[in-house]
């Protein structure tokens, strides 16, 4: 007996996203249905490429089909995206479908090498993303990503000139590094740094993108204040290490962020240097700065725990190379990266989840 459309639809109301709590076909990921006698084929849209549930919703849309329907069934499912946007609307970034601050309550952390990993780790899952050098007075993502001496272009669009951000690896990127001396510090009262920073947004040509990702400066300051009142933020990393003075901190970031005259998601913690391994014993963790330390304070504070990144020397060497860390591919370093940017994409999916029901509602 042949498969039909209605039968699929039915079996598929049994297989929930597990971030948004509901099934697929209310949710409307369930597209090009197809069926011919046994052979069944659809493609299930995610709501962003790095989900880190792909691969078990394929297998659940798979089982639903032969233990609903038929047991002989045929059944080929192609996995894609739409990253979603819950970015209230506005003229400034209109394409940029998620804006995400990666922030931290002190200095020295790993900000900067986390931002950038988080950036490149979401293209290499098929998203496109851009990234902003927030960090007026410590810029570092010319460096980390090899364009020390690359200068944005300019070009004519609409009638007005625009900034062209340089592209490395794949990511789209502005720094205050590009338009100012490297060897010079930069010496601006808080209106010259908002200024600055609200210019690398509103005066250049970002195109369309799934994540903008915004690295900003240490600390709680004007300049986090000044981007929240101009940028429509979907959430904000903190990153911390293990000790309990960047812990401290780290809270007070999540505490400014929480305020109810800014009010902006945090989407989780990340623990930086959270455990030393070994080049030649890559199995072995030794928690030289403590334990547990953020995943502690992230269920103090009830937010996820994003990811646990080791203290490896070569990640610090591939930032200082200009070729970030996440490249390394099957490094243990790697994979932290990877799994750290899925959750955080996976976040941001569920806050956007969450801001819709409301604004429904």
């Amino acid at each position: 007996m042949s498969i039909t459309k209605e039968q699929v639809l039915e079996a598929l109301k049994n297989v929930d996203d597990p971030d948004l709590k509901k099934d697929l076909v209310t949710l409307g990921m369930i597209k090009d249905l197809e069926v011919d006698g046994k052979s069944v084929s659809f493609t299930v849209v995610l709501t962003t490429p790095a989900c880190p549930m792909k691969e078990m919703i394929h297998k659940a849309c798979v089982n639903a089909v032969l233990h609903f329907i038929d047991k002989e069934a045929i059944v080929n499912v192609k996995m894609t995206a739409n990253v979603t946007t819950g970015k209230a609307s506005g003229p400034l970034l209109p394409k940029v479908k998620n804006i995400i601050a990666v922030a931290s309550g002190k200095g020295g952390v790993g900000k900067s090498t986390i931002a950038s990993n988080l950036a490149l780790a979401l293209v290499k899952q098929g998203a496109t993303v851009g990234l902003v050098d927030a960090d007026i007075y410590g810029p570092s993502q010319t460096i980390m990503f090899d364009v020390v001496h690359e200068k944005p272009l300019i070009k004519v669009v609409d009638g007005v000139n625009k900034i062209i951000p340089v592209e490395s690896y794949g990511v789209k990127l502005l720094s205050i590094g590009f338009f100012a001396d490297t060897s010079q510090a930069i010496v601006w009262r808080g209106p010259m740094a908002a200024k600055a920073l609200t210019q690398m947004f509103s005066d250049a040509d970002w195109g369309e993108l799934d994540y903008m990702i915004i690295d900003l400066p240490p600390g709680t300051g004007d300049i986090h204040l000044s981007l929240v009142g101009a940028i429509p933020l979907n959430g904000v990393v903190i990153v911390s290490t293990p000790q309990n003075v960047a812990l401290a901190d780290a809270q007070k970031g999540v505490g400014m962020f929480q305020l109810p005259q800014i009010n902006v998601p945090v989407l989780g913690i990340v623990e930086n240097m959270a455990y030393f391994s070994p080049a030649e014993l890559p199995d072995n963790k030794y928690y030289i700065f403590g334990k547990d330390g953020a995943k502690t304070l992230a269920e103090k504070l009830n937010v996820p725990l994003l990811g646990e990144i080791p203290l490896v020397q070569s990640i610090c060497e591939a930032g200082d190379a200009g070729r970030p860390a996440v490249m390394q591919d099957t490094t243990p370093q790697a994979l932290a990266f990877m799994q750290m940017a899925s959750n955080v994409a996976q976040q941001v999916s569920i806050v956007n989840s969450q801001r819709e029901f409301v604004t429904n509602n």
